[in-house]
């Protein structure tokens, strides 16, 4: 029997993750934070290990026995700069050198992000051949992250996997645009050009990193080597204007409004949300780092390398993940469903409670 660890698993992601590895037979121990909220773990009774990325020595006792360590601990948001670094780039070193130190080490596989490669052009998704330039602070502690996994590439068989926009069950970045959505029938979307985006859900993806661990090729301690770094997205890549519409079909919104907004609209409402983030000391998904982000053009990425090396394709297309997602968060009460949507709420997915 396998036994991973899962580092971030009281996360979004890593509930989805640490429910498919033990569906899958193996062992699973997480590191988590004194307070961090177990509730969507502890129906799985994986093994918990209280500490942080931060702090090496809780890192080495959650590695006892362990066989395949997924780092998704990290930080999406901050206040602070520094705070990018600490957590996304020093945490990877730490959980790379711990692991390191190991008599046998174990797989270890980061989880970065498409924001550490940059955006794309509109017609040519990012490959991992291509030059990283991440547009902001966020993905330059997440290029920051590979690079200190690199480092230590000869003892410890790493691979990197950078998602795209991520969407699923449990996901409360995301349920914003959805409500936006169901609330009001219209989808805001930054400029007047019809920039694209990749998207993977958070089951699609857990089973991407699952692949990586045991059939990805690992990478080298040589930066400009693009060997072991994948993109794991599910290939569709719509325009964000089209993202909503498919998120309005299946909220029973079928002639949902796509509203233009030039891109100083969006720097000023990051820039409002930034001044009272600062004043309340709760950072805001649309701050000026993911205004930069936002404002940059398409985001689409590629998964022909991870297909290719590994057989990766996801399990269902991308509108019926955002259905599943949509009647998860009007069966959660997270959403309420607009009347048109009522008759299609007729059973349960299988998803994280």
């Amino acid at each position: 029997m396998t036994h991973a660890l899962v580092t971030g698993a009281s996360g979004f992601i890593g509930a989805h993750l640490v429910r498919e590895l033990m569906r899958r037979g193996h062992e699973v121990s997480c590191l988590v934070r004194e307070h961090s909220d177990r509730s969507r773990l502890e129906p799985f009774a994986p093994r918990f290990v209280t500490g942080d990325v931060t702090d090496p020595t809780s890192i080495s006792r959650a590695l006892d026995g362990v066989d395949e360590v997924y780092h998704l601990a990290g930080v999406t948001k901050c206040l602070h700069v520094r705070n990018y670094a600490r957590i996304n780039e020093d945490g990877v070193a730490n959980v790379s050198k711990c692991c390191a130190e190991r008599d046998q080490p174990p797989v270890l596989v980061v989880v970065s992000s498409l924001a550490a490669a940059g955006p794309s052009s509109e017609s040519k998704p990012r490959t991992e051949s291509d030059t990283p330039n991440p547009v902001s602070n966020y993905g330059r502690s997440k290029l920051a992250g590979e690079r200190a996994a690199m480092r230590f590439a000869a003892d410890v068989p790493t691979t990197i996997v950078r998602p795209p926009i991520v969407l699923g069950s449990g996901d409360r970045d995301g349920l914003e645009m959805f409500k936006t959505i169901a609330k009001f029938g219209f989808h805001l979307a930054p400029g007047f050009h019809d920039d694209r985006v990749s998207v993977i859900h958070a089951e699609d993806l857990s089973k991407a990193l699952m692949l990586a661990a045991s059939q990805g090729r690992r990478v080298s301690t040589n930066p400009s080597d693009a060997t072991g770094i994948y993109f794991a997205a599910d290939g569709e890549n719509p325009t964000y204007a089209e993202l909503g519409r498919m998120i309005g079909r299946t909220l029973g919104r079928y002639h949902a409004w796509v509203i233009r907004s030039p891109k100083t609209a969006v720097w000023c409402i990051a820039t409002f949300n930034e001044l009272v983030s600062q004043v309340t000391r709760h950072p805001n998904i649309l701050n000026l780092d993911k205004a930069r982000e936002a404002t940059a053009g398409s985001w689409t990425c590629s998964s022909e390398a991870l297909n290719r090396d590994t057989g990766f394709v996801p399990d269902q297309s991308l509108y019926q993940r955002l259905a599943q997602t949509a009647q998860w968060y009007v069966e959660q009460g997270w959403l309420q469903a607009p009347r048109q949507m009522q008759p299609t709420l007729k059973g349960r997915h299988p998803t994280v409670s």
